[in-house]
């Protein structure tokens, strides 16, 4: 079947309603969502059931890119500053030095048993160095895991972070496999460029998007999300304009602003939620839809090979160089050694030599399509099970929420006070986004003349209003007191 523009919305949309339905149940047998999404659009191919017949890793690669920018942002929204921090060297020593050290483990394994250059070993590495934050996101969050010893928090700012240094690897030595003649020192200007450019793009767009967005009067709450896709890809767009990596931008810009007051954030927290469940059905079935099984079948067993020595060498020995002077238990070192999932974005980056049109492009993307369906399918079945073994599991009830999650599913706070703001406070005439009011109480309502009003993020407090406030405790009513009586 050619796709045209009379039935290309309703192949899309009937192959988007089979992925939401097959995967509500696909827990129910321990596969993960994300495999048979991918198994849809392979059905769904040339070789498929409906033999749609894409061959375009141009497009596919835009798909992805637009793909990753939601999915890096909506979990870099959810992202709570809170239980980063503990973990943040740990984890930027994991996307980075992780990363170099498994891509560098994988292209000597693949130069050793291939008849793969260096250069193009290495390419295969950096390609499948990095874990993928949709599968990690989506896998966890699935399967609702609660983990001790800090480790949830740690995989997920690693599979957020990573893929710039995957990025940069992967672009740095295919221009070296096109561009034999150059030097491999040639490419760390352009490593430290990426990075230190990409981060300091995240940090300013974040700064400068909370600004916009509070600080913007639209009058329709819808239009805020809308505001934020907008912002989002020009921080990707402009980052990758000067130089810098558009994928750490957007990841650092979203970290940023999900631990903001924002105006209407539990909207634009949850359309960006869902979207980024859009994303990776769109990613996963466009991918599969670029998969010729015939063509796989013979790497299979090379396949396999690069994938267990991923799985069981490369990453372990990326975790414990990166953990090396970090005092930290064995089995957490273990857990975060298994949870070393790749998904879509190895296939993605798989598309740059397809396209760049290097001699063993069309081997490299199979070995690297097949090495992440075996990821996905053994490691992302066995995370329950692996965590059970080692002991770092915590019962549903203990599992920490964080200050989003309140936002997201409206969780109630544990009491509830009245508190009336004095004409001489300095929040009066001001907005509730602006007024810094403390993340352990919520203002639900508001009294003013006789009538209620609803507050939201541009509601402007007046003098004499009574705020009534959900609080986490009895002792949250001390900081809203310090909040609502300080002096103008």
């Amino acid at each position: 079947m050619s796709l045209t523009i009379e039935n290309v919305i309703l192949v899309g949309s009937l192959l988007l309603f089979l992925s939401i339905i097959v995967g509500k149940t696909s827990y129910k047998f321990g596969v993960p969502t994300l495999l048979l999404f991918l198994a849809i659009g392979m059905s769904a191919g040339s070789e498929g059931v409906l033999g749609i017949h894409f061959d375009s890793p141009e497009i596919a690669q835009f798909i992805g890119v637009v793909s990753l920018n939601f999915i890096l942002f909506s979990g870099g929204l959810d992202t709570s500053w809170s239980a980063v921090k503990p973990v943040l060297k740990e984890g930027l020593l994991l996307s980075t030095a992780g990363v170099f050290f498994t891509a560098l483990s994988i292209g000597l394994f693949v130069w050793m048993i291939t008849d793969f250059t260096v250069y193009e070993s290495l390419l295969l590495g950096s390609i499948v160095s990095s874990t993928d934050a949709a599968a990690v996101f989506s896998i966890l969050r699935s399967k609702n895991l609660a983990l001790k010893y800090n480790i949830r928090p740690t995989l997920e700012l690693e599979s957020g972070s990573n893929d710039p240094m995957a990025y940069v690897l992967t672009i740095a030595f295919l221009t070296l496999v096109v561009n034999q003649d150059q030097s491999v020192l040639s490419i760390i200007p352009l490593f430290f460029q990426q990075m230190i450019l990409g981060a300091l793009a995240g940090f300013v767009f974040g700064k400068l998007s909370t600004l916009v967005i509070n600080k913007i009067a639209l009058g329709f709450e819808g239009l805020y999300p809308v505001l934020v896709i907008a912002l989002m890809f020009i921080t990707f767009s402009l980052t990758d304009v000067v130089g810098g990596n558009g994928f750490l931008a957007i990841y650092i810009c979203a970290v940023y602003l999900g631990n903001q007051n924002l105006i209407h954030k539990v909207s634009i927290l949850k359309m960006f939620d869902g979207i980024a469940w859009l994303m990776q059905i769109v990613l996963f079935l466009t991918l599969g839809l670029l998969v010729f099984p015939s063509q796989i079948i013979p790497y299979m067993g090379l396949g396999l090979l690069i994938s267990l020595f991923l799985i069981v060498v490369a990453r372990p020995v990326g975790v414990f160089l990166s953990f090396l002077f970090f005092k930290m238990r064995m089995k957490r070192k273990y857990y975060i050694s298994w949870v070393g999932l790749r998904g879509a974005v190895p296939i993605v980056f798989a598309t740059y030599p397809l396209i760049e049109g290097i001699e063993k492009a069309h081997i490299i993307f199979n070995i690297v399509f097949f090495i992440s369906v075996t990821s996905v399918l053994i490691q992302g079945t066995t995370l329950s099970l692996f965590a059970k073994l080692l002991k770092v599991s915590l019962p549903e009830k203990v599992k920490p929420i964080t200050e989003n999650d309140r936002y997201i599913l409206d969780l109630p706070k544990s009491d509830m006070k009245e508190v009336i703001v004095p004409e001489e406070s300095y929040i009066v005439n001001k907005r509730i986004v602006d007024i810094h009011f403390p993340k352990s109480a919520f203002i639900v309502m508001i009294k003013r003349d006789g009538q209620f009003v609803r507050p939201g993020g541009a509601t402007v407090i007046e003098a004499n209003d009574v705020l009534v406030t959900l609080l986490d405790n009895e002792n949250s009513i001390l900081q809203v007191n310090e909040v609502v009586n300080q002096r103008a």
